[in-house]
């Protein structure tokens, strides 16, 4: 089976994150606490070392946007979207994403705790070698998305769209799976020990090995 490039090929670790224009920083400020709504609209900002602690956001839209050592600690995320952008040495500790749009978005260096997401679309995310230990993804979207190397063990991965997802090297040891679409996931490839899945997406799984299910 061919390995496909990760998104640390494409897009490399620097050693300090991108700025697409000079002119759009915010830095160091509070935001402790914020309210976000659909009114609230971002474009190829950064946003460096700011606290959004609490943020309440409800449809908020940020497009190509650099987030880098912002604190997204007990933030809640509903139907809002971070379309194409860049998060880096973030900390998400008790964070949630509900019905929000990530698609193309690249996170590096980030800390997961108590990450719980819920619906949405998460196609085309990167997630190379991310912690994401005892995380929740419930039905999210995340086509072609790239988990290389993640760690999931204990994370609850259920009904989700995973297909053409790449999970080449990716830990599941104990992760919940059912409902979720693994046809991409080459078993010879990943940690799978005592990882919980369906009747259904056990045929699968042993149809990709080639095995004849009767």
């Amino acid at each position: 089976m061919a390995i496909r490039p990760t998104r640390t090929d494409i897009d490399p670790v620097s050693s300090d994150p991108p700025i697409p224009d000079e002119g759009l920083v915010i830095r160091n400020e509070d935001w402790y606490g914020r309210s976000l709504t659909e009114t609230t609209k971002y474009t190829r900002y950064s946003f460096l070392d700011t606290d959004w602690t609490e943020v309440v956001d409800e449809g908020a839209v940020f497009d190509e946007c650099t987030f880098a050592g912002v604190a997204f600690n007990a933030s809640r995320h509903a139907g809002a979207a971070f379309t194409n952008c860049t998060f880096k040495r973030c900390t998400f500790f008790d964070t949630r994403f509900t019905d929000c749009k990530l698609v193309g978005s690249l996170f590096q260096q980030c800390t997961y705790t108590l990450f719980e997401i819920s619906g949405g679309d998460w196609s085309f995310v990167g997630l190379p070698g991310a912690d994401l230990r005892q995380a929740g993804f419930h039905g999210v979207r995340m086509r072609e998305a790239d988990l290389t190397a993640a760690r999931l063990e204990k994370a609850t991965v259920t009904g989700c769209d995973l297909s053409g997802a790449m999970l080449h090297g990716s830990k599941l040891t104990g992760a919940d799976l059912r409902g979720s679409d693994l046809s991409s996931l080459d078993p010879l490839t990943v940690e799978l020990k005592g990882a919980t899945i369906s009747l259904e997406q056990a045929a699968t799984l042993a149809t990709t090995m080639g095995w004849n299910v009767r």
